[in-house]
């Protein structure tokens, strides 16, 4: 545990009904009794009582939680302060814990100490910052699963099969000179087959897991005046683009996050798909073109009424075709769904398919837990490469399987945090906020 006591605010900063301070260190208990003028409380009982500043003037009156390490989430003394939510009570309780000789946390300290005392495996710490950055359904149910550790117990059991698999190759280092069962190379590759094979099915997951957590990218492409600006602000529910009669108005990609069926989704508007004379017009293709080329799903904005459709320039196969003007008269049928802009006719089914789209891109077909970064990805696919070198080792040379063996036991222990801890805090707690 470190000497020092620390203290943030875990709440939302602002206004509101309640703000949450944490403490966390070896004088919590000390703190308590700065702001109190009373012993801490029994662990894990909240107790009404009026806090005061360093002056001995009485800040407010709130809910007081005493944690006695190491079970709390830090692994060590922690006590939380519940007060009222204003700005002038917060400052003063975090004056007040600075007087009493603690120090401001820095972002994700709280979350870092509990890996290092052993409460949380790095992948449950990433999860608590999923948690708190969540903006739908599925990227909750997501940090949720990984939270509770189902991510760790899936890497730690290959870990625990390989440590298994690999005694074979230490005892012929070790015992050189004995003999060993002639099925033991044989067992051992097998086993280190099957757990190749089992990182293989989860690398080849075309990134399910990381594109619910960061967000599917929908680009909408289309003809000018076929209806794409007006699109993006149905779906986005509010104006994000500019709409006008005037072909050519978008000329740059607009990009708005929206939550759409529960799963976050990067919604963008492209310029019209056209043959183009102006230069800042042919730029605006050219990205739109680049970007249906990167997105995860393309939606294909037409006009049902246009002689013409499709124009000169749109030929890319997308994922979902969309007729729009479905309250104009039509030359022929059209062979896709039909909505209209106008009246709103069609929207409700257009945003079903879209989900169902977006639904089939993320979600795996089995309960198994998603590969959700991108640090995890590299290092999977570490270890899959020294199986796989470990495979084709002859059985004259179980010094090199046996490095091998430890080459990817130590990739997969870099992801949970069973090696290199140091090395992967920095990285990993970049991004947490303070208080967390």
């Amino acid at each position: 545990m470190r000497g020092d006591t620390i203290y943030a605010l875990s709440s939302a900063p602002g206004r509101a009904g309640v703000a949450v301070v944490r403490v966390s260190g070896t004088n919590a208990a000390a703190a308590i009794q700065a702001l109190t003028r009373k012993p801490a409380p029994e662990p894990r009982k909240a107790m009404l009582t009026r806090f005061f500043g360093a002056s001995g003037g009485a800040i407010d009156s709130g809910l007081l939680l005493f944690f006695l390490g190491p079970a709390s989430f830090t692994g060590e003394d922690m006590a939380e302060f519940q007060v009222h939510g204003g700005r002038a009570v917060v400052e003063a309780i975090l004056t007040a814990l600075a007087a009493a000789g603690l120090r401001p946390a820095e972002p994700g300290e709280f979350t870092r100490r509990a890996v290092e005392n052993g409460k949380l495996d790095l992948t449950q710490a990433e999860a608590v910052a999923d948690l708190v950055n969540a903006e739908t359904e599925a990227q909750r149910r997501q940090a949720l699963r990984q939270y509770d550790g189902r991510l760790c117990d899936l890497y730690e059991g290959w870990r625990t099969e390989l440590i298994r698999a690999g005694a074979w190759a230490e005892a012929a280092i070790d015992f050189s000179d004995e003999e060993l069962p002639a099925d033991t190379l044989a067992r051992t590759k097998a086993a280190v087959a099957e757990i190749l094979s089992q990182i293989q099915g989860h690398l080849s997951d075309a990134g399910r897991g990381e594109l619910l957590r960061e967000g599917l990218h929908l680009t909408v492409i289309g003809p000018p005046n076929a209806g794409k600006s007006s699109l993006v602000n149905a779906l986005a529910r509010r104006d994000v683009a500019i709409v006008a009669e005037t072909a050519g108005t978008t000329r740059d990609v607009i990009e708005v996050r929206m939550d759409l069926g529960g799963y976050a989704v990067i919604l963008a508007d492209t310029a019209g798909l056209r043959e183009a004379s102006e230069a800042v017009e042919a730029e605006g293709v050219r990205r739109a073109l680049a970007r249906a080329e990167s997105a995860d799903l393309t939606l294909l904005l037409l006009d049902g009424s246009a002689a013409d459709p499709f124009g000169s320039l749109v030929s890319r196969p997308a994922d979902l075709v969309v007729w729009n003007k479905s309250d104009l008269a039509w030359p022929e049928p059209r062979d896709g769904l039909a909505i209209s802009l106008k009246t709103a006719e069609g929207l409700d089914a257009l945003v079903d398919a879209i989900t169902v789209k977006v639904r089939d891109r993320l979600e795996a077909p089995s309960e198994a837990p998603a590969l959700t970064r991108k640090r995890h990805r590299n290092a999977l696919e570490d270890a899959a490469r020294s199986l796989d070198a470990a495979l084709i080792t002859t059985a004259d040379r179980p010094e090199l399987l046996a490095e091998d063996l430890r080459l990817a036991l130590r990739a997969l222990g870099r992801i949970t945090g069973r090696v290199d801890v140091e090395d992967l805090l920095d990285v990993v707690f970049r991004d947490f906020c303070i208080g967390k």
